[in-house]
């Protein structure tokens, strides 16, 4: 890949891969070395065996709590991943057990949760590999309570082994204790490893404490045990890769997925190689681009399909394909445009009341036709000000958001650059459940950029100030400072990641692919894509 300049998207990307090799290393050399010599796999390597061979798959919440625990949790101690297997999309959970024995934080649970939800949603199976400690019990007031804590997984396994007819296939390839036993209690099929698989709602230590009662860990609840005494498993294999192939044939003898009604035809390269967006986007987030350019490196040939493409042209709206499949595009262009005969000009990446309307439209036409959408965002929020307002942009922006939020085909999201303010919501935030969000390493989420929060923030006294022919002290040009370094940290993508505010950045080379294999999940099913899951009817 030849790229004539360190650009901004550059520098970003090589910072991003450089934390996701530190990420997926784990809890460090030491600890694959210690996992190896008990003959395990690394959650890694056993996803690696799991999924086909040479095919992409998507991690989904990398990040998550990368700047907490001292660094002590990459990941939060599971991976949560989605790729194919024998060509069919699965999503798989996979405890890390070089993390604390892959013991859960409080965002191990959002990450499980997260995973599960996407299964439901997009009715594809889920595989769990469990090797985990059970509570982090440090932090077990952030883990066992709660409406969203460790109970809501197993609620979401009845939910889906009852109701969904989602596949649920559980290995316990290590460590299972306490109420985590019940994750592979409420599966479809249990599978255990002899010599290194234990599943126990106690382990030998606590079931000495609790009854004096000795006994070691394989004859309480090893695969033997648990295969031909206690019935509660399903299989037994003898090492790990047999387990792993075992699961994969599981997966090709499940029942066929669902027919897309979605158009689906042979698929194109992009009209631009993917280090193209490097030069496409520019130096300073603030400055104006080519957004058509950008989608020339996403789209089939750069095929665009243009709706209403002479009006509002501050949002691009269209049809496309994306490897073939047909796909409602919605993009924030980037720069001025011609304003109305006798009317001043437009900014781009800002919704006014005219391109709200349309846009609301357009999302009604792929609904009714069951178009999935991508939303490619850079907007920087509604228009005010006194003509705005009197046009009815309050209304129209309304429209556009119940358009989106009632729209029961897939919705992706892809962030650019900027992602704020209310034009954030519009642009199928993360509030409104989209199937999947994704980043490139240049987005920026938030109510506000650091500028326009100094001024909110200190634009009276300033104001006040000049009036009076003063300028702002050390002390108070430290504190204004102070507020744009803040946003500026928490408006980094990576910030948001490490949240869960998306589900995964990506780079340029993986652009495509990422979206790619989320459309395919999503087309699983054409159940409505409308919350995390919606129940059949006449249960």
């Amino acid at each position: 890949m030849k790229i004539a300049k360190k650009t901004r998207l550059l520098e970003l990307t090589d910072e991003y891969l450089r934390l996701e090799h530190k990420l997926k290393l784990g809890g460090g050399a030491d600890k694959i070395e210690k996992i190896h010599k008990q003959g395990k796999l690394t959650a890694r390597e056993r996803l690696a065996l799991l999924f086909d061979e040479d095919s992409y798959q998507q991690e989904i919440g990398l990040l998550i709590a990368y700047d907490e625990y001292k660094g002590q949790a990459p990941a939060a101690a599971v991976v949560t991943s989605i790729g194919k297997i024998h060509g069919r999309e699965c999503v798989v959970v996979a405890n890390d057990a070089t993390i604390k024995a892959g013991a859960w934080y409080p965002e191990t649970i959002k990450k499980i949760l997260r995973a599960q939800e996407i299964a439901m949603r997009n009715r594809v199976p889920i595989i769990y590999l469990v090797d985990s400690a059970g509570v982090n019990l440090p932090f077990q007031g952030g883990v066992f309570p709660g409406q969203y804590g460790a109970a809501r997984i197993f609620y979401y396994n009845s939910l889906m082994r009852r109701y969904l007819k989602v596949p649920q296939i559980a290995a316990v390839m290590g460590m299972c204790v306490a109420g985590g036993a019940y994750l592979p209690a409420l599966s479809d099929v249990i599978l255990m490893v002899e010599g290194t698989s234990f599943m126990g709602l106690g382990g030998a230590n606590l079931v000495k404490g609790a009854t004096g009662q000795t006994i070691d860990n394989e004859t309480l609840g090893g695969a033997m045990t648990h295969n031909s005494i206690s019935g509660v498993a399903h299989y037994r294999t003898k090492d790990e890769k047999e387990c792993l192939e075992k699961i994969r044939q599981l997966v090709s003898e499940l029942p066929q997925k669902e027919t897309s009604r979605v158009s689906i035809v042979e698929a194109k390269s992009a009209k631009n190689k993917p280090e193209k967006l490097y030069d496409f986007l520019p130096e300073d987030h603030r400055a104006p681009y080519d957004m058509r350019g950008v989608l020339n490196c996403i789209l089939d040939e750069g095929k665009l399909d243009e709706f209403q493409a002479d009006y509002a042209t501050e949002m691009i709206c269209g049809t496309a394909r994306i490897n073939g499949i047909l796909v409602g595009i919605i993009a924030n262009h980037r720069g001025m445009v011609k304003g109305k005969p006798g009317k001043p000009p437009k900014f781009g990446g800002i919704v006014y009341t005219e391109s709200a309307e349309k846009t609301a439209y357009f999302i009604e036409n792929c609904n009714r036709h069951g178009t999935p959408i991508l939303f490619i965002q850079d907007v920087s929020g509604f228009m005010v000000g006194a003509e705005a307002e009197h046009s009815g942009i309050i209304r129209a922006g309304a429209h556009f958001v119940e358009a989106m939020a009632t729209a029961i085909v897939p919705k992706l999201v892809l962030t650019i650059n900027h992602a704020s303010g209310a034009g954030y919501y519009a642009m199928s935030g993360q509030g409104f459940d989209p199937d999947f969000i994704f980043s490139l390493p240049t987005g920026r989420m938030g109510v506000m950029e650091g500028d326009s929060a100094v001024a909110a923030i200190f634009g009276t006294q300033l104001e006040k100030m000049k009036k009076e022919g003063k300028e702002p002290d050390e002390a108070m040009k430290a504190e204004m400072e102070k507020v744009r370094e803040t946003y500026e940290k928490e408006l980094d993508a990576k910030h948001a990641a490490a949240r869960g505010l998306v589900d995964a950045m990506v780079t340029p080379d993986d652009l495509r692919n990422a979206l790619t294999l989320a459309l395919e999940t999503t087309l699983n099913t054409s159940k409505p894509h409308i919350g995390a899951f919606v129940l059949p009817e006449n249960l």
